[in-house]
């Protein structure tokens, strides 16, 4: 049984329930943004901090951590994060209006190590070009990882994906990333001597192709 999450940030949602407004859930029109993962909330809690201009999504699966996440946001006093408990793809399709947000951020998803799992990985091509309908022009995506195999199999691919140009070129992706939050857990793994691999893309500019698109 879940514990029942009673935070004014987490927004309760159903498969079977409608879309909701988002203009009407934070009360503006400012831009959106995702966190898919947002883990335990420390990461979100200083992004949104860093961003008030900004309406961050953050979504995560497990229920304890929405209830964590929301405990940090609700203690901090922050009003552009809302909190929902889904699953990535189905909230996405059933929520997230096309060409909508301004900013996706993935940290450190399950890498699934064994080779024989690693078909279940979040992050692929597939994911990112189901991704890019849903970004704005310009719109940011980041994407953090711990894991090595993870971290240069996302910025392999990205380097050639279409209508993505990379913002940290000429590298393909980098262990620091500068204005960029550091949670927790990848702190921990910092401290234990194993870099974080950070890529970043920005979605091309409407009627534009970009290099590395190409």
């Amino acid at each position: 049984m879940l514990i029942p999450n009673t935070s004014p940030t987490f927004l309760p949602w159903e498969d079977t329930d409608p879309a909701p407004s988002w203009s009407e859930v934070f009360g503006n029109d400012n831009p959106l943004a995702l966190e898919i993962g947002c883990g335990v909330g420390d990461f979100i809690v200083q992004m949104a901090d860093l961003h008030p201009g900004i309406n961050f999504i953050a979504l995560d699966f497990y229920n304890k951590g929405c209830i964590k996440t929301c405990k940090r946001i609700d203690k901090v006093g922050l009003s552009n994060v809302r909190v929902l408990r889904a699953e990535a793809r189905s909230f996405i399709e059933a929520c997230i209006p096309p060409a909508s947000l301004q900013m996706t951020v993935i940290n450190c998803p399950d890498p699934w190590p064994k080779l024989r799992h690693r078909k279940r990985r979040l992050v692929n091509a597939g994911f990112v070009s189901y991704l890019s309908r849903f970004l704005q022009s310009e719109a940011d995506f980041y994407f953090a990882t711990d894991f090595v195999d993870y971290g240069l199999d996302v910025a392999e691919f990205m380097a050639v994906q279409p209508g993505f140009v990379n913002q940290l070129a000429p590298d393909t992706f980098r262990h620091i990333l500068e204005d960029y939050p550091v949670s927790k857990y990848m702190k921990r793994f910092l401290e234990m001597g194993q870099p974080i691999y950070y890529v970043h893309y920005r979605a091309a500019q409407a009627g534009s192709v970009s290099e590395e698109s190409r």
